[in-house]
């Protein structure tokens, strides 16, 4: 039951948390981004919370835990490479308004999602131990 529950929060995340985040004036009705980038922004939004539905179904109603875990980790993973390599395309965790959220000097999201994706890793790589025959 703890490995469900780690497993919703951390999908959750990306799945609920992120949407809730960005659907507001600094993104998906951001005047200064143009049409193409919302739109982007609007199906990164709805497939990531699709594939956080099918975590949840995978680990719920399946008991596929690491399946779950593997979908998560590459939504988490992507975000994490996305953070990386901004520099390289001209990506930023600043708002248009030059406005950050750092815990400590680190942006709150990196933190949410490497912790997200340390969760996810420890679930994808212990596999639940084989169920014994009665």
């Amino acid at each position: 039951m703890l490995k469900k529950i780690a497993l919703s929060l951390s999908v959750a995340t990306f799945g609920v948390v992120v949407p809730l985040l960005e659907i507001n004036a600094t993104h998906v009705f951001n005047p200064m981004w143009p049409g193409h980038a919302r739109l982007h922004e609007v199906w990164q939004l709805g497939t990531n919370s699709m594939i956080a539905l099918v975590c949840l179904w995978l680990a719920w109603r399946r008991a596929d835990i690491r399946s779950a875990a593997a979908l998560g980790l590459i939504v988490v993973l992507g975000f994490l490479a996305a953070f990386v390599l901004g520099p390289t395309y001209g990506g930023s965790m600043r708002h248009s308004d030059g406005s950050e959220l750092t815990i400590a000097g680190v942006n709150a999201a990196v933190i949410v999602m490497v912790a997200a994706a340390a969760v996810l890793g420890l679930l994808w790589a212990r596999p639940a131990a084989p169920r014994r025959l009665q």
